[in-house]
């Protein structure tokens, strides 16, 4: 695509700005943000990418994993407010199921071990573990709020903080993959993936790209299970104080 081309894409930001006006949604200037933050990110990281995969330096491949692991950690935290330790929780659960999910591509062979394959799986798999523990804090919120009474009730019969929790850690759980596992059903029907999509305007085979969507599909559903599972775990205490009664968030 020529730089021509790029700049009329910039019709649909117009025609957007012009709804949020006409509609007086107020949204002109988040628009605008999001607009000039996208265009610019997205410039440097395909600068960035451009370098990498000439360089094909490994510690350049872990340095820029582990930045989009704190950036999707800093994001979902966004959701756990008022809960102390919450961001290295959701950086674990994601460094682990981005830590498994690739040793098994790489391992099994798969995919190859250049930056090509690697980056920018990680950065789907990564965004996708982002999204699931954005899901599972904003559902565990809501189902804390609304079963305290019941949490409470189970604290004073003796059950421990695990049990007591048990019930809305499940329903958060089953909540943040219900979305990967509805996209498994309609994908293909309903949508055509981006990585599907892009592959094929690239020139390449659809079969070839429908293959690379599968793998892709199935590592989501994975790094969907995996994410929230473990950040259920590892974060259930976070919403008792010391003296194990629920905290007012």
């Amino acid at each position: 695509m020529s730089a021509y081309a790029l700049a009329f894409t910039l019709v649909f930001i117009a025609i957007t700005i012009f709804v949020s006006m006409w509609q007086k949604l107020g949204l002109e200037r988040e628009i605008t943000i999001g607009t000039i933050r996208s265009s610019i990110q997205l410039l440097l990281v395909g600068y960035v990418l451009h370098f990498i995969f000439h360089t094909d330096a490994p510690i350049l491949i872990v340095l820029i994993v582990g930045v989009m692991i704190t950036v999707a950690s800093w994001n979902a935290s966004q959701r756990g407010k008022g809960l102390s330790g919450i961001r290295w929780r959701i950086a674990l659960s994601i460094t682990v199921t981005e830590g498994l999910i690739m040793v098994l591509l790489l391992s099994l062979r798969i995919i190859e071990p250049t930056p090509q394959y690697i980056i920018p799986i990680s950065g789907m798999t990564i965004g996708n573990a982002m999204v699931v523990s954005s899901l599972f804090l904003n559902q565990m919120k809501r189902d804390v709020q609304s079963s305290k009474g019941e949490i409470e009730a189970l604290l004073s019969l003796g059950a421990n903080v695990r049990q007591s929790i048990q019930d809305c850690m499940k329903r958060a759980v089953k909540a943040s993959m219900i979305p990967t596992i509805d996209g498994m059903k309609t994908v293909g029907l309903v949508q055509l993936p981006g990585m599907m999509t892009g592959m094929i305007v690239a020139g390449a085979d659809p079969v070839e790209a429908v293959r690379y969507q599968i793998l892709i599909m199935f590592a989501f559903t994975s790094s969907a299970g995996i994410t929230s599972i473990l950040l259920s775990l590892l974060s259930y205490k976070l919403w008792f104080t010391k003296k194990a009664s629920l905290r007012s968030l």
